[in-house]
């Protein structure tokens, strides 16, 4: 089958997020599986063009209506990591993408709305028509909209759309202007079974035409799906993600193995798998060495991620001055957007400068951080929410024990040491329930005392963690089964919406 899948990011190009990995992720699973794919992205100046074979024009004539006028948009074309890549680059004045940066801008949702108009005058001067459109999150809402308001014939001659949530923190609520843009008429659709929002009187939010139009919607772990749907995870979507019925579900991600590796990861000094795995303290001696900790017996506490309220920042900090507390050491990398959260962990880095035992980097190196996977013995994870999260899953491929709070794809990945109902075998870390200071130092009393008096008991959960399968064979499996049910090549699954 023909598979576009439309996104605002795809590693290693253009990364913000978790996005990013999981469209290169399950795009390199289809194609190894012989589909034939193509991932549209807008031609940010920020790409890495170095990592882009053979890039260029396919087509100058491209005419995207917006306002009251038509943008000219060039496409181009290239090959990134074995996956054909097709790049949107309007050549307005407005610059949509030529700001230095992913996201962020104040006119984000009206950049986006026009690269959703695009990709519809794209599809249509395609060679071939998708048999499936796989839009991802708010930036790509509008596309399910217009496929139905716009080109009804398309939705005829059998396109259909397959709808992913990555983060429903972010649903793309706008004034209905943004719909007037696009040529969509808010009369129709500002409803409150279209697009009206639920919680904001008289906006438009994207995220829910998305849900609404969508031929299959899924996020991105069963046991956010779950939330979204029951709690107040689904931040005012909960009735809409009801009404979708069997054609909404859960498919938790995988890792890319070619890239979370340590048995063949090019950037850690030595190489480990789990019938090597004394050699990870080679590694544990080149990360203290790399960011500057000293060289004794204790373990390394690690957090690698975006610093916002969402990863649990107050947690962390809370985390890493409890593991100090302990005798451990501790090492974060991170950035953060919002000024508050930045200027709280400069504050903590100038604070522990001087501290032998503690490193906080708030830079993004992907360099560093597989030195810090490799080196690291425990990694926390407190998240508020988390619709999948992957830092688990590579933690676990290097054998850190993830600390985590029982939360969405947490919940579904990280079975506890002591109160799991999996057989031993299965269990490779900690977990607890309250988001608070208390909730933080339960867990990790627990995994240090662990480290501490039965290195070998640790040492399986490290063993247990390395052996699961978080590869993109499963999710890209159950992809394939979501679009072949759409296109009607099989009957449906008894509950196709429980994938």
């Amino acid at each position: 089958m023909h598979i576009v899948m439309v996104s605002a990011e795809c590693a290693p190009i253009a990364k913000a997020g978790g996005l990013g990995d999981f469209v290169q992720g399950l795009a390199h699973e289809l194609v190894r599986r012989g589909e034939t794919v193509q991932v549209v992205l807008p031609l940010y100046d920020i790409l890495r063009f170095e990592s882009i074979r053979d890039l260029r024009v396919i087509d100058r004539g491209l005419r995207v209506p917006f306002h009251d006028e038509w943008l000219e948009c060039w496409v181009q074309a290239g090959e990134v990591d074995g996956i054909d890549c097709v790049f949107l680059d309007p050549r307005s004045e407005r610059g949509f993408f030529r700001r230095g940066r992913i996201y962020g801008e104040t006119d984000d949702p009206e950049r986006f709305a026009f690269f959703s108009r695009a990709i519809l005058e794209l599809v249509l001067r395609l060679d071939r028509r998708p048999d499936i459109l796989h839009c991802h999150d708010w930036q790509t809402g509008l596309i399910p909209v217009l496929l139905h308001e716009m080109h009804p014939a398309l939705v005829r001659a059998g396109t259909r759309v397959c709808y992913t949530l990555h983060n429903l923190g972010y649903q793309g609520v706008v004034g209905d202007s943004i719909l007037r843009q696009v040529g969509l008429d808010p009369g129709r659709l500002l409803v409150p079974d279209r697009l009206l929002d639920p919680r904001e009187p008289g906006a438009a939010n994207l995220m829910k035409g998305g849900i609404v139009f969508a031929d299959f919607v899924n996020t991105v772990s069963p046991r956010y799906a779950w939330e979204i749907r029951n709690t107040d995870q689904g931040m005012g979507l909960q009735g809409v993600l009801a009404a979708k019925g069997d054609k909404f579900g859960g498919v938790l991600n995988g890792i890319d193995e070619g890239v979370w590796n340590p048995e063949t990861d090019a950037f850690i000094p030595a190489r480990y798998g789990r019938a090597s795995l004394p050699r990870k303290a080679v590694n544990r001696r080149a990360l203290r060495s790399r960011v500057g900790l000293r060289e004794r017996e204790a373990p390394i506490l690690a957090m690698v991620s975006r610093l916002d309220r969402q990863k649990g920042v107050d947690l962390m900090h809370h985390g890493i001055r409890y593991a100090l507390a302990q005798d451990c050491q501790a090492v974060l990398q991170g950035t953060a957007l919002d000024p508050a959260i930045e200027a709280q962990f400069r504050s903590l880095q100038q604070q522990t400068r001087s501290n032998p035992d503690c490193r906080i980097e708030l830079v993004y190196d992907e360099a560093l951080a597989h030195f810090i996977y490799a080196g690291s013995d425990m990694i926390l994870i407190p998240s508020t929410y988390e619709p999948c999260g992957l830092t688990q899953m590579i933690a676990m491929k290097y054998g850190v024990v993830p600390i985590v709070r029982r939360v969405g794809g947490l919940a579904d990945t990280v079975f506890d040491a002591n109160y799991s109902h999996e057989p031993f075998e299965i269990r490779n870390g900690y977990l607890f329930d309250d988001p608070t200071a208390a909730g933080v130092e339960s867990a990790l009393r627990r995994a240090i005392w662990l480290w501490r008096h039965f290195p070998a008991y640790f040492r399986q959960l490290r063993i247990n963690g390395m052996r699961a399968d978080h590869s993109w064979s499963r999710p890209g499996q159950r992809y394939l089964e979501i679009y072949a049910y759409l296109l009607n090549r099989q009957p449906p699954r008894p509950a196709p919406g429980q994938l």
